[in-house]
């Protein structure tokens, strides 16, 4: 039967109106130049591959490097670095944008409240240790963080007006209650948890304030954590050790770039 498009509209109009319609899939990203700032989340530490990027970790199978390859850009900067703190970006990563950049994705904010040192602590320590260190970096993350992040997506817009930004958020690291038969205990693995709360909500409301897209790295890598029964996105205790808590190349995968993908088109 031949529909007119007058009455193709008609029909589109009042399946929406019902809630009948199939919902809109995000827009694709204009395949323009794409940046991808920030630390080792972002780089792709633990994921392996690191090719000839030195010790900021660049992995050939991080989430900016699979969307680099599957939407071609007309130019890629691949410049997050492992170990990158806030200052480290606006000082040496931010020269890689430009007025014609067309997609941006960040993580950064972890170093800065020293998590890493914190996971070391609840390692090597009590548990009364590893939650004051926790306590401590979620009061640096609600408090110092803020002010650091503004600075980066301020300077992030300044230098790219019209790009897409998307900010990619740190996951859990454990699922509580999990399967683990060893290793941190349940008290450890909580107060860890909750500092990952803490970055997210820190983050996200940063983000929001520069109408920047905040992807949740705790859904992301929901039911994939460490001590998750399904097959698990994050490194435990690792050799190099540097790879500890870090997203494996499955984490990469299945978790940012998914993630990334669902929100870029």
């Amino acid at each position: 039967m031949r529909i007119t498009r007058s009455w193709a509209v008609a029909l589109l109009t009042a399946l929406s109106i019902l809630g009948l319609a199939s919902p809109a899939l995000a827009a694709p990203t204009a395949a323009g130049r794409y940046v991808a700032l920030g630390d080792s989340y972002s780089s792709g530490l633990g994921a392996g591959s690191y090719g000839s990027s030195g010790n900021c970790k660049r992995s050939s199978n991080s989430y900016a490097q699979l969307w680099a390859n599957a939407h071609a850009p007309s130019s890629f900067a691949f410049v997050a670095c492992s170990g990158a703190v806030t200052s480290d970006v606006t000082n040496n990563q931010l020269s890689a944008l430009t007025s014609t950049t067309a997609l941006v994705t960040i993580s950064v904010g972890g170093n800065d409240a020293g998590f890493a040192n914190v996971m070391t602590d609840c390692n090597l320590g009590s548990d009364s240790a590893c939650v004051a260190g926790n306590n401590a970096a979620q009061n640096f993350a609600r408090t110092a963080l803020p002010g650091r992040l503004n600075t980066v997506y301020s300077q992030i817009r300044t230098r790219a007006p019209s790009a897409r930004v998307v900010v990619m958020g740190y996951p859990r690291i454990y699922k509580l209650g999990g399967s683990c038969a060893i290793g941190l205990s349940e008290t450890k693995r909580a107060a860890i948890n909750q500092s990952s709360d803490v970055l997210a909500g820190v983050i996200s409301s940063a983000a929001s304030a520069h109408g920047f897209t905040f992807v949740d790295g705790r859904n992301a890598f929901a039911g994939h954590e460490i001590c998750a029964s399904g097959t698990r996105w994050i490194n435990s205790v690792s050799l190099p050790i540097a790879e500890s808590y870090h997203p494996n190349s499955a984490g990469q995968n299945g978790g940012y770039y998914a993630a990334l993908r669902a929100v870029t088109g």
